[in-house]
């Protein structure tokens, strides 16, 4: 390994936009692991970039840092995911989208029968309310999905 193959923590934040902080922290939860100098300062892979950008890109399509430890746990340390493991990957998440969309799409479509007075006690809100089972509770809004 070439000594420019190294970053320090330093460069690695100015090259992912991170606070070092963030990086630590990544490096704690075992996301990424830095190589030690003589001296004890962290020296990370030029790969880590990558892998910290897929960290990020991850968490904003919103996989939890669970599901990203999980991901990349399939990863040897200083390998970045490839088109393979990304669409791997991706299925979860298109899934967990599809879901959403159905969700959003059977709002879409109860909204003609709502007035939208907000009140959730009305016995045929079919939006958030079918049965009218948080009636039960009593008066006014009881829960908001």
């Amino acid at each position: 390994m070439k000594p420019n193959d190294l970053l320090s923590i330093g460069d690695l934040a100015r090259r992912t936009g991170l606070a070092v902080s963030a990086i630590r922290f990544y490096e704690e939860k075992g996301l990424v692991e830095p190589w030690r100098t003589a001296g004890n300062q962290r020296r990370y892979l030029r790969s880590d970039i990558r892998r910290i950008s897929f960290i990020m890109i991850a968490q904003k399509l919103g996989l939890s840092l669970t599901e990203v430890e999980e991901a990349l746990s399939r990863l040897p340390m200083g390998r970045t995911p490839n088109a393979a493991d990304w669409k791997r990957i991706s299925g979860s998440i298109r899934k967990r989208i599809d879901d959403q969309i159905a969700q959003l799409e059977k709002v879409r479509a109860d909204l003609d029968g709502c007035i939208g007075c907000g009140c959730l006690s009305l016995r045929k809100c079919a939006l958030y309310n079918a049965g009218d089972t948080w009636g039960q509770r009593g008066a006014g809004p009881r829960v908001l999905r």
